[in-house]
């Protein structure tokens, strides 16, 4: 690798740098004063890039026109971000945080539905900047003009950001919002309008990070999600709330990404690593390296010790005799439901699906809720299951009894690895570690060709002969799936249960009173990845294929949501939640078009009459009915 070819790189990991600033920027500006884990800025990013699109072809591409149009497209995302924020996040405020991340998660299947109604599902290349498009010569090497423009662009902002947070009274409130909301609120501080400001403020600095790659990268359908993936580990590397830490970590961040790509591949001992295939992962390798060296990223203060929410939950009890009786009759039911589906054979599809749902998204609520544990990162152990019993299957000859039971020890041994680190932080940063080893995963399935199929998967994983049968194989399915979840509902309510709720609600007092706090976390971080690995399995062998879509984070914002939408904080929650998204998502997918934004709207209503959950709603109605 010549110097000439390494100074190049390192001018596109600057140029890089600058987008990944702006929109990072704006999510740790509206995390910091709203506390809102807000899934929707990926969403502000691609509009930005789609409006700016439209606005180009219809102003005109001169210079005047093309650079008022990415200005304008910005600034039309700002005021769809405060119509968001006046609309639908005012009103669940008080809602538990999780429960906002889901609203925003609702904003960004309707938003991307949208956008494919107007827009069409075809890539769409903007043109390139008026007097830009040419380049110039740095060390012997051609960098494109427009390129080195956005390297001054990051810095730009970064100085008028420091201006805005320092000399006017909007950043004064800003940074006091930032870290103490509520002595804000109680000095008279008008807090609903300084959310909506802060919030289209975010919301201009992702856009106008999108519409700036119009002359880079097309607009496509699928930028939200990436967006919102980098610009997460952007703002936890730099330190949640601190716009210089976010500078830094998106430098930092851009230049190792080039400087892999300038490496590309090479050869030790008759070895060939491929450095370029690790930038599909590399931020999230540096992400955990940075919060298991620094858990509160690099420029980020450790949490100061507040009031965990959880203290006020009811603690979770036994189920009545009359609960646990209709529970065994549902249960009776369902393997009653054969009968009825030989004559309508995909009903027994769709319950498979439901069935090893319920089981993955029961793993999830295990740690979510009593254990306190976050993660954005869970599909890794279900992946680690359906990728262990296949590989079992066809590179070892296993038979597929064998390999199914083999799966949740498979998963066992990642959660076992990943759990060692992920438990010893807590918040947004152990849901982004968790996060960072999933893809980690997810990069390994994809990229290894020769053991895991690459991007085509395994094909092939059928059950053995007598479970041929659909009918049979769900009623297996459902004996799993009953145990799994008994498991761990006992273990919710045995003595190890109440230690991880104390751990929890007061790691202080769990210490002192000689709660072994890291020791509860992980084993129980690991038995869910346990549970959740033969959900992989069950789910491995029903569809005889996998691939790396079983471990991409788009699974696990599935089944977070799933535990959203039941309740945290209800026991049968995570099965309420399973079967109505699964169910939801099967029929609205078959009878609309626009699947998604149906869904999101669906989501929206249940989030408002129910902001516990479903099965917490319907729990407390029937409490306050035994009044």
């Amino acid at each position: 690798m010549s110097p000439e070819a390494l100074a190049v790189q390192f001018l596109n990991g600057l140029a890089g740098a600058s987008t990944l600033f702006l929109i990072a920027s704006g999510l740790s500006l509206i995390f910091g004063v709203t506390r809102i884990v807000n899934f929707a800025h990926g969403s502000f990013y691609m509009l930005g890039i789609y409006i700016a699109y439209s606005l180009v072809a219809r102003i005109g591409g001169g210079a005047i026109g093309f650079w008022a149009a990415l200005l304008l497209a910005a600034l039309a995302v700002a005021a769809i971000g405060a119509v968001i924020e006046l609309t639908l996040l005012k009103r669940i405020y008080q809602a538990p945080e999780l429960f906002q991340l889901l609203a925003t998660f609702a904003v960004v299947l309707i938003v991307r539905d949208a956008t494919l109604s107007l827009w069409g599902p075809e890539d769409l290349l903007g043109p390139r900047a008026p007097g830009l498009k040419g380049s110039v010569e740095i060390l012997g090497r051609q960098f494109p003009q427009y390129d080195l423009l956005l390297i001054f662009i990051g810095p730009a902002v970064l100085g008028l950001m420091w201006l805005l947070l320092t000399r006017t009274r909007f950043g004064v409130l800003i940074r006091a919002a930032t870290q103490d909301r509520e002595m804000v609120g109680a000095l008279g501080v008008n807090q609903a309008w300084l959310f909506t400001g802060v919030f289209a403020l975010g919301a201009f600095l992702a856009a106008l990070g999108g519409a700036l790659q119009l002359p880079r990268e097309p607009a496509n359908l699928g930028l939200d999600l990436v967006a919102i993936g980098e610009a997460f580990v952007v703002v936890v590397v730099g330190g949640l709330g601190s716009i210089p830490g976010a500078f830094l970590a998106a430098l930092l961040i851009a230049e190792i990404k080039a400087l892999c790509i300038a490496i590309g591949t090479v050869s030790i001992g008759g070895v060939s690593f491929a450095f370029s295939k690790l930038t599909l992962v590399v931020e999230f390798l540096v992400m955990a390296a940075v919060l298991i060296w620094r858990p509160w990223g690099l420029m980020g203060k450790p949490a100061a010790a507040t009031r965990n929410p959880a203290e006020i939950e009811a603690p979770l009890a036994p189920p009545t005799r009359r609960a646990a009786h209709a529970g065994w009759v549902l249960v009776g039911l369902l393997m009653l439901l054969p009968l009825a589906g030989q004559a309508y054979p995909y009903t027994l599809v769709l319950m498979i699906d439901i069935l090893v749902a319920v089981l993955f998204v029961t793993s999830l609520h295990f740690i979510m809720g009593p254990g306190g544990m976050h993660s954005f990162g869970h599909a890794a152990y279900f992946g680690l299951g359906a990728y262990g019993a296949g590989l079992l299957v066809k590179h070892l000859g296993w038979p597929m009894e064998a390999a199914l039971v083999a799966a949740p020890f498979v998963a066992a041994i990642g959660a076992l690895l990943f759990g060692w680190f992920c438990v010893r932080l807590t918040g947004v940063y152990l849901a982004m570690l968790t996060l960072a080893f999933a893809q980690i995963v997810w990069s390994v399935a994809f990229q290894w060709d020769d053991l895991t199929g690459g991007s085509n998967g395994i094909v092939g994983v059928w059950p053995a002969a007598w479970l041929n049968e659909k009918w049979v194989y769900y009623l297996m399915t459902l004996a799993f799936t009953v145990a799994g979840v008994l498991i761990l509902w006992r273990v919710l309510l045995a003595p190890f249960g109440y230690a991880m709720r104390a751990v929890r609600d007061s790691p202080l007092r769990a210490d002192a009173i000689g709660i072994d706090a890291f020791r509860v976390q992980w084993l129980g971080f690991t038995l869910a990845g346990t549970l959740c690995g033969l959900a992989g399995g069950l789910f491995a062998f029903s569809k005889g294929s996998i691939a790396p879509e079983v471990i991409a984070v788009g699974r696990s914002i599935d089944g977070l949501v799933m535990v959203l939408l039941g309740g945290v904080q209800t026991i049968v929650g995570p099965v309420v939640g399973a079967t109505l998204f699964t169910w939801l998502s099967d029929l609205i997918a078959r009878e609309f078009q626009y699947w998604r934004a149906a869904l999101g709207f669906t989501i929206l209503v249940l989030v408002l009459a129910f902001p516990q959950g479903v099965a917490g709603g319907v729990q407390r109605i029937f409490s306050r009915a035994e009044r």
